[in-house]
């Protein structure tokens, strides 16, 4: 039995071994060495010019899979029972009303189910009797509480992360031709990446089967990061692609694709062309401020709970008051039908207050239509919110796995050219590039760690705030760690310190508030409790990886 088991150990390797070199000799037929070569610098070239923008993107919108529970745990906020049915809109709108004068304002209630918090945009009131007609708020509310903060107020670490993994943030700086300055950067490195990603699969054709069974981490260390790089993209290629082309929708869409069609069709006239494209639209009517009191009680609660009932359990997103008090008072609500009925689904309802009309522009029980289905599946797709915790998860991982396939995307190319054939201002030029690049991209870890830290400490910290912290923060190590000029050095002391930052968030949570992850554990904040346990578990496999390098980095050493 052990001689036939010897024996099928040798011979499948050599039958693998022959299929993979006829699979070869196939594709060498087909992509010749000047194909291969054009795209492996169009593979480089293309890669090289985004990879700082590309991490920031990859490390940044895989925390941006936790906004809400980010932004709860830094509240203290867990979601707890809170759901579009258990928030009172009436007592909401008292307290509005005592603040700023309800009557002829439209207010909006935006619901999710991943954090107690309601978005609230109170617009300006059409009653000019008002004394504050003309002040308005956006921002969101805790209905636990009932405190009311501004968006610059109410901006949390999660919403930073958030907006920084499409650069929201460089919007500040203006506009290109109506596009804003971020988001036309994100948009151009999204569409370069599926570049990469395209000539990076031509470019390793050829070895995708082997390469992604090979990991060889007691060889050298080009050897180590030319296994990450492969394998790694390999294996996250799907997710990866996914990713580059959802991300150019989003960024592009609208800038390039709407306003090109409606310079075309449309004589410019952008409003038109979105009025036609949206049935939704041309369905409503339109909505008129009469400045005429209602002359009744307005039960909003009412509304909400005949709409629940109406449509079969929906899960509500958007309550919106227009008019509030007025005979043209309307209220719209907006759903969905729970998952587990339809994976895909919009529901929409006008209430007419003043008559008792309503209309019913879309059933979430029902078809949605084309246009809505593609919209719904790219942002499925890309926030991985068609799935739980899990997915998320999932989805983070392979975030992470973006970012070391970026970083020894850069040391593979850094390796390839400090060679005694290249020019000495070409290999100080390229070490100096690379060694910049990996100061800005790995000192994000353990900032990010601290800023966890800075918010916990100061709650109420808002935008202002964060905005200085990570920003100054970064730069600041980013400048330190490029002068040392060591990368391994950069490498190494990023993870160990941000494992170090990392094992003391979950102390200074507990600290501050009172209330340990076996607390949250009991009580069932689940939310607060992914943070706490994710600050737990990261930083120690981080700190194996610094193990690992470390001693990989001695070993080196000691052969030299």
């Amino acid at each position: 039995m052990g001689d036939l088991l010897r024996s099928e150990l040798v011979v499948l390797p050599t039958l693998f071994t022959l299929r993979q070199t006829t699979l070869h000799n196939t594709i060498k037929k087909t992509m010749n060495v000047k194909n291969y070569n054009r795209y492996f610098h169009l593979h480089t070239i293309s890669g090289i010019i985004i990879t700082v923008i590309l991490y920031i993107f990859f490390f940044a919108g895989s925390f941006a899979f936790f906004k809400n529970e980010i932004n709860s745990w830094q509240n203290n906020a867990p979601k707890k029972q809170y759901s579009a049915t258990t928030i009172d809109y009436d007592t909401i709108l008292d307290s509005i009303d005592t603040q700023y004068g309800l009557y002829g304002r439209s207010v909006s209630f935006r619901l999710s189910q991943k954090t107690r918090a309601v978005g609230l945009n109170i617009q300006a009131t059409q009653d000019s009797l008002n004394p504050k007609a003309k002040e308005r708020s956006f921002g969101s509310l805790d209905p636990e509480s009932l405190e009311l903060k501004s968006y610059s107020e109410g901006y949390a670490l999660g919403e930073f992360l958030y907006r920084l993994h499409f650069f929201a943030q460089v919007n500040s700086l203006g506009n290109f031709m109506g596009w804003p300055i971020g988001y036309m950067i994100a948009g151009f490195v999204s569409f370069a990446f599926l570049f990469a990603l395209i000539t990076g699969l031509l470019v390793h054709w050829q070895k995708i089967v082997s390469n992604f069974y090979i990991f060889r981490p007691w060889e050298k260390i080009k050897t180590v990061w030319t296994d990450l790089h492969t394998a790694l993209g390999v294996i996250s290629f799907p997710f990866q692609l996914i990713f580059a082309v959802t991300g150019c929708y989003f960024l592009m869409n609208y800038y390039i694709i709407m306003n090109s069609v409606a310079l075309i069709g449309y004589q410019g006239d952008n409003q038109k062309l979105q009025e036609e494209a949206s049935y939704r639209r041309s369905q409503s009517k339109e909505i008129v401020f009469q400045n005429k009191p209602l002359g009744k009680e307005v039960d909003l609660n009412y509304y909400v709970d005949k709409t629940i009932q109406k449509w079969d359990g929906a899960i509500l997103s958007m309550v919106q008051v227009t008019n509030y008090g007025d005979q043209g008072m309307t209220v719209r609500i907006t759903g969905n039908a729970p998952r587990e009925k339809r994976f895909h689904s919009q529901g929409e309802i006008i209430y007419e207050v003043a008559t008792g009309e309503q209309q019913e522009i879309s059933n979430p029980n029902k078809a949605p239509g084309y246009g809505y289905t593609f919209a719904n599946i790219i942002y499925e797709l890309h926030f991985g919110a068609f799935g739980g915790y899990a997915t998320r998860i999932a989805y983070f991982l392979v975030g992470i796995a973006g970012c070391i396939v970026i970083l020894s995307g850069v040391l593979i190319w850094l390796v390839a050219r400090d060679k005694k054939n290249v020019p000495e201002r070409k290999r100080k030029f390229n070490f100096w590039l690379a060694n910049i690049y990996m100061a800005i991209c790995l000192s994000m870890y353990p900032i990010t760690a601290l800023s966890f830290i800075a918010v916990k400490i100061n709650p109420n910290a808002g935008q202002e705030y964060i905005y200085s912290f990570y920003f100054w923060s970064w730069l600041i190590a980013s400048i330190l760690l490029s002068a040392r000029k060591s990368i391994y050095k950069t490498n190494r002391d990023c993870l160990l310190l941000g494992s170090i930052i990392g094992l003391i968030i979950p102390l200074v949570n507990g600290i501050v508030t009172g209330s340990w992850f076996w607390d949250n554990w009991k009580n069932g904040y689940h939310d607060i409790l992914l943070i706490d346990l994710f600050w737990i578990i990261v930083p120690i496999i981080t700190l194996i990886a610094w193990k690992l390098i470390r001693n990989k980095h001695e070993q080196k050493q000691m052969t030299n």
